[in-house]
């Protein structure tokens, strides 16, 4: 097997084939449409094809030298391939979905091409081996959801574009001079260099405070969260790759990256994280509960179970790693489900506001089980997936002797369910206030249907996807035991 052509084409046959998009419109928007899902698709299957090889404790690696002493690096690993495979799976569900949600908009071509270039941007960063590469496919990923955000083009839209640009590319800078603090460290940008060069030695905290600033801006973690919300005046299909399977989830990867697999942290920063995490966490979801803006609701969601995974993951044993890794796959598959959902209200009823709906469980029955089967897993509630991922970064950290910090982000769990049931009862029972509200689109419903039985199906046979973590976690170094 051609291991550096899959590699190859896990990041370029997404990025390249988006600059045909444009181009295929202008012939047919069927033959647009099908390409972007085979682009996406064909990254998903090329990751799916290393899964073999890490199971068997493998790792693939494709150096090029290049000129003044950069190398560009792919680097396959079993974190790399979880969050291919993640991303590249949702994100497919949600290119099919946009078929027929954004069918009847203007831009179509431009829609299509920055939606399979963020995809191939997110792939180029998790497969980075170089710190530089890794912040190369940053910034592009940046590029195309400035435009995805603005999509619409009114000009409060553009201006919410703009603050998401801008809180997300200075977070970047401030990351890459803590990359270059790295280079005057160790000399490179290579991170197996910079491994073995800080086996022992912690990296400073001056780099690991402005790395930690481009992972929370990216990331929307206190006090970097507010552009977040604001991105939901994108379509529904960009909030969902937004929130559930590419841009903001970056941070945790590079977080678990960086921190985990190549640097050994300062014990500071194992108890600072944790309660930036915590505070984010808490403070989102309070946001959450008195928010009416449908959208608005399920971003402070967002961010507040994005406190979840970094609490994981900076706790630093396994069983809490685990549960962080768990809890990216679990979270991605429902918050892009409560997404999509959000985006079939809103087309057929042309409201976000919650309290001026009701009563679309009648007219709307497979978006709210969908729904409800959603905001299950990302409640926590056995035996959907979100409940086992949660389970393990309570586990961790209490073994961990985390206890009074775990009992903050047990109110924080507790609120998560008080926000999305107020959510679920005022917009799907009582009385129908939008009685011509139906469920016009087999395909749009399909994926939204699809995505709550994996949510569940998560749970059920939740042994799979923590054996391929358990793999993945072997080969991070760092841990606190």
């Amino acid at each position: 097997m051609n291991y550096a052509f899959i590699l190859f084409g896990i990041v370029f046959i997404p990025i390249a084939g988006s600059l045909l998009l444009p181009v295929a419109g202008r012939i047919s928007s069927r033959l647009r449409n099908l390409l972007a899902l085979f682009f996406v698709l064909c990254s998903f299957a090329f990751s799916l094809t290393l899964i073999p090889l890490i199971l068997s404790g493998g790792t693939l690696t494709f150096s090029k030298e290049l000129a003044l002493g950069f190398n560009f690096v792919l680097v396959a690993d079993g974190l790399a391939v979880f969050m291919a495979c993640v991303s590249s799976f949702i994100s497919a569900i949600i290119v099919l979905y946009s078929f027929d949600y954004i069918s009847h908009y203007e831009n179509q071509n431009e829609y299509y091409f920055m939606m399979v270039l963020f995809l191939g941007s997110m792939m180029g960063l998790v497969l980075s081996g170089n710190l530089i590469f890794l912040y190369f496919f940053w910034e592009m990923t940046a590029l195309a959801s400035w435009r995805l955000i603005g999509f619409f083009r009114e000009k409060t839209h553009v201006l919410k574009a703009d603050k998401a640009f801008l809180v997300t590319i200075f977070g970047a800078l401030a990351m890459l001079i803590g990359f270059i603090t790295i280079y005057s460290q160790t000399g490179s940008f290579d991170l197996a260099i910079i491994k073995e060069s800080l086996k022992t030695i912690p990296v400073t905290n001056l780099a690991v405070l402005l790395i930690l600033a481009g992972i929370f801006s990216k990331s929307a973690t206190l006090p970097f969260h507010t552009w977040l919300p604001d991105a939901g005046v994108a379509p529904s299909p960009v909030t969902a790759m937004l929130h559930a399977a590419i841009l903001v989830k970056i941070g945790t990867y590079v977080f678990a990256r960086l921190f985990l697999a190549t640097f050994t942290l300062d014990a500071l920063w194992h108890t600072v994280i944790p309660i930036i995490a915590a505070a984010s966490a808490l403070v989102a979801a309070g946001a959450a509960l008195i928010e009416k803006d449908l959208k608005r609701i399920i971003a402070y969601s967002t961010i507040s179970q994005i406190g979840f995974i970094f609490f994981g993951l900076a706790v630093g044993n396994q069983a809490a790693i685990a549960g962080g890794l768990l809890y990216i796959l679990m979270h991605g598959l429902a918050k892009a489900g409560l997404f999509l959902c959000a985006g079939i209200i809103e087309q057929n009823t042309g409201i976000r506001d919650i309290t001026k709906m009701g009563g679309l469980f009648r007219t709307m029955p497979v978006t709210a089980v969908a729904f409800l089967g959603c905001a299950f897993s990302v409640m926590g509630i056995p035996p959907f997936g979100g409940f086992f991922s949660k389970y393990l970064v309570f586990s961790g950290a209490i073994s961990n002797g985390r206890i009074a910090i775990s009992l903050v982000f047990l109110v924080g769990a507790f609120m998560t369910i008080l926000y999305l049931l107020r959510l679920f009862n005022l917009v799907f029972m009582g009385e129908p206030q939008t009685s011509q509200a139906k469920e016009k689109s087999r395909m749009m419903v399909a994926c939204v249907m699809l995505l709550a039985i994996l949510s569940l199906a998560g749970g059920i046979l939740v042994n799979y996807p923590v054996r391929f973590i358990q793999t993945a976690i072997q080969g991070m170094v760092g841990m606190v035991n």
